[in-house]
């Protein structure tokens, strides 16, 4: 088995079979498709129970709700494939999307493509491109980009590469890409990058990405601190970027916060981890000195820089 597509499936099924669609139109035959139904309250299994009959490479997972991370973990624990690749149930691909990435799985730890927005046809224009993840990581995780880098579905793994280094999604926090991501690019030694535009991404209201819920917002302070804590003991690497991008989460969760919101969100925040990865910019410490003494101090700081 040369593939396992990983897709999370909960209510969603006005988008459903336009994902799934997409899947059976593989040019490629070698893949297996593992729908993890998570506990969808609508009529998203019905819709799945209809593929599976019609669609032999379809697999459905039936767990109780635990959320995107628990629900990519156990369609890892079951995929077959020498690569694995996470697909979102509202989004589609196109029909040269294996094709193509078997023409680069030589070995390569991660497979990297373009991915287009489908609210303005905005995509990535990427250039071919072998590295190693951590070289790959600090030349684009900063960039403004179509899509965010830490966007898993952007990327094919090999899945021995994943099981050896024990890379899962953690489970109980939204973002969990924001996570993922950094820790993949530490520790794959082969990335290969194409420009192909692959993958179409829906953006839509109320989704993880454009909601800014409390629980969005803890999530980011909670993988600033573990991400913080993880990258202090990795030696011999430069740490700059993902400094820099984790000075972001810790700001993003209070940029437009009410004082409530500010109440709730400062005991979680670990200010030994926020201070060292403050410190690679005088901006950062500008706003981590600001953020101290008030999160309100810090909005108007933040809105003059």
């Amino acid at each position: 088995m040369k593939f396992s597509i990983i897709v999370p499936v909960y209510n969603v099924a006005p988008y459903l079979d336009e994902c799934l669609a997409s899947l059976q139109r593989q040019d490629c035959e070698d893949y297996e498709v593992l729908c993890v139904n998570d506990g969808s309250t609508d009529n998203s299994r019905d819709i799945l129970a209809q593929w599976e009959e019609r669609m032999p490479q379809l697999k459905v997972i039936d767990r109780e709700n635990g959320g995107l991370s628990a629900a990519r973990n156990s369609g890892l624990a079951a995929a077959s494939g020498d690569y694995v690749f996470f697909m979102d149930s509202d989004d589609w691909v196109e029909p040269t999307l294996l094709e193509r990435l078997n023409s680069e799985t030589d070995g390569t730890d991660l497979i990297c493509f373009a991915c287009k927005r489908t609210t303005d046809g905005t995509f990535d224009n990427l250039i071919d491109e072998q590295t190693d993840g951590w070289s790959y990581y600090n030349h684009h995780a900063l960039e403004a980009r179509a899509v965010p880098f830490v966007c898993v579905w952007q990327r094919c793994y090999r899945r021995e590469f994943l099981r050896e280094n024990n890379l899962q999604f953690r489970e109980g926090i939204l973002h969990e890409d924001n996570d993922f991501t950094p820790r993949v690019c530490l520790k794959a030694r082969s990335v290969k990058v194409i420009p192909d535009v692959l993958y179409h991404y829906r953006l839509r209201d109320g989704s993880i990405m454009t909601h800014r819920g409390i629980n969005n917002k803890e999530s980011l302070v909670l993988i600033a601190n573990e991400l913080s804590n993880f990258f202090a003991h990795e030696s011999d690497i430069d740490k700059t970027t993902v400094y820099r991008s984790l000075t972001q989460y810790y700001q993003m969760a209070f940029v437009d916060n009410s004082r409530k919101e500010d109440r709730l969100l400062l005991p979680l925040v670990d200010w030994c981890c926020y201070h060292r990865v403050s410190r690679t910019r005088l901006r950062h410490r500008i706003q981590y000195g600001a953020m101290r003494l008030s999160p309100s101090l810090f909005r108007i700081i933040d809105n003059l820089l």
